[in-house]
């Protein structure tokens, strides 16, 4: 054991590298593969199916699980069991004995009500039979292919040392290949026949956007139109009325292509991510071409590429409506807030006109207080002056009020000045 301070999730990680590697196959076998759509609440339901299996298969049946991956093995029947992100995968092989039927499968070996209580749906059905070259030559499948005038796929895969045949057609629910072993070792056998599962798979699971993006299509017409009707009425508006208006309408319609934006970029995004693995996938099988008749990389070039362009100028369509509404919500909103702006400059123009009239009218009030104020000091002047002169005589009380009249007056005058200078220092040191 390393005496160093392992990160906790090392093993883990380094166990991921080799997880899930392909079945060991000989070259006589029958492979049957279900690809299932789940949702997350049904991980324990499939568990509890599997050992259901396992408890019909036998004590002779040894289950070997890593987790989201289980392999079972009993008699002559393996199982291999995989969850994945959308779907679960269920492959089963079986030897191919020389008197089965021509088109016996792996499926055979197992309960019907098993299978038919299998939990989600269904969304990849496929029986493969892998066969010795020696047992069945490729001229003659080429032979038989060519008197039925289907579109079928054959090719050599893995430099030439096996050959493959398919229509990718559904027959009674399942699509078929026939796999000619020529010199295949165990290991490649099996990483030929788990490429040709994933092709059908990932193809199959690309395919799930291609409905959305013809919904999404017919969306983004109709929003398109409106977007395009709405720019020519910006031109056309004459108020800040029609203009609030258009923002609000833009708005809503924004708020349409942001739904279908977030609702579709999952389905989008898985497609592209598929698309990689079945372009990844056909690159490693390595086929060698045979005259007359298309590879793998052709067919899907032509059948699955088309839907995937599709798929991806729907998402780019998208992507760039909402830039394109983005932008002209941006210039009405300019213009909207430029027509605000005047509208604001005019009111300070009004609140301005305001202040000044209110300045001249606290002048004028200024003076008016400054009278009020010297009449009623100089009427408490000439009453005291009278007591005082009552008692102690002295000049006439009325020299004593004209007096009193302007110097009061004066010090009123300088004590308001003072007040409303000390009021502007005081108010300019607040800004």
């Amino acid at each position: 054991m390393p005496v160093f301070n392992e990160y906790p999730l090392r093993e883990q990680l380094n166990n991921e590298i080799h997880s899930r590697p392909p079945m060991a196959l000989s070259d006589s076998e029958w492979v049957s593969y279900l690809a299932v759509l789940h949702s997350e609440d049904e991980a324990a339901a499939e568990e509890a199916h599997l050992r259901q299996l396992s408890g019909i298969l036998g004590p002779q049946c040894c289950p070997s699980i890593q987790g989201d991956h289980w392999v079972m093995e009993a008699a002559d029947l393996r199982v291999k069991w995989e969850r994945h992100n959308e779907f679960s995968s269920y492959t089963f092989f079986r030897r191919r004995l020389p008197g089965d039927p021509l088109y016996t499968s792996a499926l055979s070996a197992l309960p019907a009500d098993w299978l038919a209580t299998l939990p989600g749906r269904v969304m990849v059905a496929t029986h493969i039979e892998l066969r010795p070259i020696h047992e069945t030559p490729p001229e003659e499948v080429l032979e038989d292919l060519s008197k039925r005038g289907n579109v079928v796929v054959a090719t050599r895969v893995s430099d030439g040392v096996a050959w493959v045949y398919s229509d990718f057609q559904l027959h009674d629910g399942y699509s078929r290949f026939l796999v000619l072993d020529d010199h295949l070792t165990r290991r490649q056998a099996g990483r030929t026949v788990q490429r040709l599962l994933e092709i059908e798979t990932y193809q199959i699971m690309a395919l799930l956007a291609f409905p959305v993006a013809k919904e999404v299509s017919r969306f983004l017409i109709r929003s398109e139109n409106e977007l395009t009707d709405l720019v020519e009425r910006m031109s056309q508006a004459r108020s800040s009325e029609d203009e609030r208006g258009q923002l609000t309408f833009l708005t809503r319609l924004a708020a349409d292509v942001e739904r279908s934006v977030t609702r579709t970029a999952f389905r989008f995004g898985a497609a592209n991510a598929y698309y990689t693995l079945v372009q990844r996938r056909i690159g490693e099988l390595r086929e060698l071409r045979v005259p007359g008749f298309p590879t793998i990389e052709e067919f899907m070039d032509r059948r699955l590429a088309p839907a995937m362009a599709t798929c991806q100028s729907v998402a780019r369509r998208q992507n760039e409506l909402a830039a394109r509404i983005a932008r002209n919500s941006a210039l009405l909103r300019t213009r909207v807030d430029v027509e605000l702006a005047q509208q604001n400059q005019g009111l300070l123009a009004q609140m301005n006109q305001r202040a000044k009239l209110q300045l001249r009218l606290q002048e004028t009030v200024e003076g008016l207080s400054i009278v009020a104020i010297t009449y009623y000091a100089s009427q408490l002047v000439h009453y005291v002056y009278e007591g005082i002169h009552s008692i102690i005589g002295g000049p006439p009380h009325e020299i004593i009020t004209a007096i009193a009249v302007p110097t009061i007056a004066i010090l009123t005058a300088l004590g308001i000045r003072r007040m409303r200078r000390a009021l502007a220092i005081e108010e300019r040191s607040e800004h």
